[in-house]
């Protein structure tokens, strides 16, 4: 018999992982809140009418589309199926998909319920997503996303309040990160400057992968997309600047002096970081002239973060799209957002075992199971802990003691509540530190005082 197995690029995850993934999306939740943000959920399933042509052609190869229900196959002809294309027949065949990310999503939920939404509106969201990725270390085909983003304001103070988020959850995780910030209309400006505007896709996807493939290869891709040997030139210095965020921001404003949009961009930066350099981030934040962010819908600040101690792709991205919602017949409407990459952080903090005990912590308290008659007298007891707030457990069989302790010791049970004939005639329970081994006889209302308090 075949044995049971899961799709490759996805995972189980046992309770004790589940604990350190709540510790993640409780941390992250908590500070998306402490910034006013509200949350909302979206279907697994979006039509692809909604999902295709917002990502880019990279972006749509790796969609999961899902097969219609019913006789699929009535409206194909024979001729389609031996000699189709087979993203023509994807297109017949399916009419709906998993989601990519949270953010197309989010557009078409504003556009759908506008008429209910207070502008601006900022919302989070934290959900699984689902692309059809090759696996790697670091890179899953279905992974949980954690979005925030606002929508209708212009003001720049939103970016600020995103960077101080992300600077505020990883130092709330005891992660150091650098947060890298670029601008598309910087990257507009530099395709302008070497004489290839209408090449900025390809410019932008290949400068992306600087970091990962090298600048030789970024290259050879930009020359295989068509840009000329003087354009490629042209960009090398550009791609390659170094010092600090002010000296590179004034470089670049000095070759882009007669890009209007490129000036924009720049001057965008400007402030984000005049701002932020009075805002006390524990983190640093860095001007990336490399980061480009594949998606399509950005158009100003752009933004990634790295974990420092680990070997690990970015943790965290996002930036500003000026029109996502025109493309759903809502036009002018400006946001910005960012993600958190929940699976990859997951990774961080297991790298660094950074997780907080309290994190981690299951059952608290479990009754040991004698029979009928102890367990009577036990019941009563046990909800009055859980009306405490003690998680607490009774063993459900009256299984010999050694089975039961061996049970609280590998489910780390930190007390273990003992009644037996005695402490029944007496009105009293022994309870045990499995931590320290002390034994005391208690009434309930101090076995409540001594769990509740770790003494």
């Amino acid at each position: 018999m075949n044995k049971p197995s899961i799709p490759k690029g996805t995972r189980d995850f046992s309770p004790l992982e589940m604990s350190k993934r709540n510790y993640i999306f409780d941390t992250i939740r908590s500070v998306f809140a402490l910034y006013g943000f509200k949350q909302i959920e979206t279907p697994a399933m979006e039509t692809l009418q909604t999902l295709l042509g917002k990502y880019g052609e990279e972006g749509d190869k790796l969609l999961f589309k899902v097969l219609n229900s019913g006789d699929y196959l009535s409206k194909i002809h024979r001729e389609e199926l031996v000699n189709g294309n087979p993203l023509h027949l994807a297109s017949k065949l399916c009419e709906k998909g998993l989601r990519y990310d949270l953010t197309v999503p989010f557009a078409r939920f504003v556009v759908m319920h506008r008429d209910e939404l207070q502008l601006p509106f900022k919302r989070y969201q934290i959900q699984p997503v689902w692309r059809a990725d090759r696996p790697q270390k670091g890179r899953y085909r279905e992974f949980y996303q954690c979005d925030a983003d606002v929508v209708g304001s212009d003001s720049l103070l939103n970016e600020i309040e995103l960077m101080q988020i992300i600077d505020t959850v990883f130092t709330r995780f005891g992660v150091r990160v650098q947060i890298k910030i670029n601008n598309r209309k910087i990257l507009t400006g530099i395709a302008e400057y070497i004489n290839e505007a209408d090449k900025i896709v390809p410019i932008t996807v290949a400068i992306d992968k600087l970091e990962k493939v090298g600048l030789d290869n970024v290259n050879a891709e930009l020359a295989e997309d068509g840009l000329s040997k003087e354009a490629i030139e042209k960009l090398q210095p550009v791609i390659s600047l170094s010092g600090s965020n002010e000296e590179k921001l004034d470089v670049i404003s000095n070759i882009l002096k007669d890009s209007e949009i490129g000036t924009k961009g720049v001057e965008e930066l400007r402030y984000i970081f005049g701002v932020l350099d009075k805002s006390n981030l524990k983190n640093e934040v860095q001007f990336d002239l490399t980061l480009a962010r594949g998606l399509n819908y950005y158009t100003g600040a752009i933004f990634e973060v790295k974990a420092l101690d680990v070997q690990i792709g970015s943790i965290t991205g996002g930036g500003r799209y000026d029109n996502l919602t025109g493309i759903f017949g809502m036009p002018g409407l400006s946001g910005v957002g960012i993600s958190f990459g929940a699976d990859r952080i997951f990774d961080v903090l297991n790298a660094l075992d950074l997780y907080p005990e309290n994190a981690m912590s299951g059952t608290r308290l479990m009754f040991i199971n004698f029979g009928e008659k102890e367990m009577a007298y036990c019941l009563p007891i046990a909800a009055k802990a859980r009306e405490n707030g003690i998680a607490t457990e009774i063993y459900p069989d009256a299984a010999k003691m050694k089975k039961q302790m061996n049970y609280a010791n590998n489910c780390n049970v930190h007390y273990v509540a003992i009644a037996g004939e005695n402490e029944i005639n007496e009105n009293k329970i022994t309870l045990k530190n499995m931590l320290t081994g002390e034994q005391r006889l208690v009434d309930a209302d101090e076995l409540v005082s001594i769990v509740k308090s770790g003494q």
